[in-house]
């Protein structure tokens, strides 16, 4: 048996609050993907979002991180695996053309 390690992939990613305005800085990140789930405002100042992913709608919770991902899909991850999974990276770094060119 072979074994793998996953590329180093640069991504971007914006922690969700729960607080109407993260809600509002996320939505016009993602530009209007994101939207507070139906029924889902806890309080007047905390909610949970839903997100269109590519496997279906997933559900966004205070303390969870979204994440735009390689293909430009946008989708949740919780705060711990998103510790363990990703790093910061320099700004330079995350500017960095990917080898063969660039999209221009």
């Amino acid at each position: 048996m072979s074994k793998y390690r996953n590329k180093p992939v640069v991504i971007e990613a914006y922690r969700f609050t729960g607080s109407s305005t993260s809600s509002w800085k996320i939505k016009e990140w993602m530009d209007g993907g994101l939207c507070p789930e139906p029924g889902g405002m806890q309080t007047a100042d905390m909610c949970n979002c839903e997100i269109e992913t590519l496997e279906g709608t997933m559900k966004a919770r205070p303390g969870d991180w979204i994440v735009r991902g390689v293909q430009g899909e946008f989708y949740p991850v919780r705060a711990d695996i998103f510790e363990q999974t990703y790093e910061a990276v320099e700004d330079a770094e995350a500017t960095t053309q990917p080898e063969g060119g660039d999209d221009e």
